[in-house]
């Protein structure tokens, strides 16, 4: 669940093993549950509930625990649930900033697990403020095989700020209020939708060459790892040439 980046796009075609399945998994029924917890379990009446269900399909969610995460979050069927959200700010190797967001009902574990997974993975914490001041939050929509001429004809007037071809996936960049109806207008011109969600993105990239990369994503699996972390946004950029080599090692 990184925040966008061409290698989170890289790093989500390929197959997951169980394991990482499982966390996945998780993830998006977590965010299932605080989406319906926030704005109820009506689909098209909370959209940003519509966007997690969407983002589950995708990524292969059972229908069954998609409607049972809608049901616990709303507080059907028995108690609703309480996550607490909390960022932590850090740095991997080569000055990259990194931002984590933590849905947790255990502050106290979620601040232990991040100082050490930090500290094991090379990195460093930082004092709030440090790193956060550099991300602005941000719609991302990002769609698969859909062309640049095709997304702007249907959703240019509705709030598209950026639009990135990273191979064969489109990622749009919008104001997060502004999210839905690009979203709305895409679909309503017929080109479907991998993912939308209001993520932090980076207005200072730092360049990675492939060892500092590799310490980096090194760093943002072992967060990814923790059952309390739900997304790690990051100011890293990744040439496609650095992207091969990864791929390649």
């Amino acid at each position: 669940m990184s925040g966008h980046s061409k290698w989170a796009t890289t790093k989500h075609k390929k197959a997951a093993n169980d394991a990482k399945r499982a966390k996945l998994f998780a993830k998006l029924i977590k965010n299932i549950e605080v989406a319906s917890r926030l704005g109820g379990p009506d689909l098209e009446g909370n959209p940003t509930l519509y966007d997690a269900v969407q983002k589950a399909k995708k990524n292969s969610l059972p229908a069954d625990n998609i409607d049972r995460a809608i049901k616990r979050g709303a507080g059907i069927d028995g108690a609703g649930v309480e996550y607490t959200t909390i960022m932590y700010e850090g740095y991997a190797a080569g000055g990259v900033a990194v931002l984590i967001e933590c849905l947790t009902d255990n502050k106290n574990r979620a601040a232990a697990e991040v100082r050490l997974a930090m500290s094991r993975a090379g990195g460093s914490m930082a004092d709030p403020g440090s790193v956060s001041y550099q991300f602005a939050r941000k719609g991302v929509i990002v769609l698969d095989n859909v062309s640049e001429e095709a997304a702007m004809e249907a959703a240019l007037e509705s709030g598209i700020e950026d639009i990135e071809q990273n191979g064969t996936q489109l990622v749009i960049t919008t104001e997060p209020q502004d999210m839905v109806a690009v979203r709305t207008a895409l679909q309503g011109a017929g080109l479907d939708y991998e993912s939308a969600d209001v993520e932090f993105v980076s207005s200072l990239k730092v360049t990675c060459d492939k060892e500092t990369a590799e310490k980096a994503i090194k760093l943002i699996d072992a967060m990814e790892d923790l059952d309390d972390v739900q997304s790690v946004f990051t100011n890293m950029d990744i040439s496609p040439e650095v992207i091969d080599q990864l791929e390649g090692s």
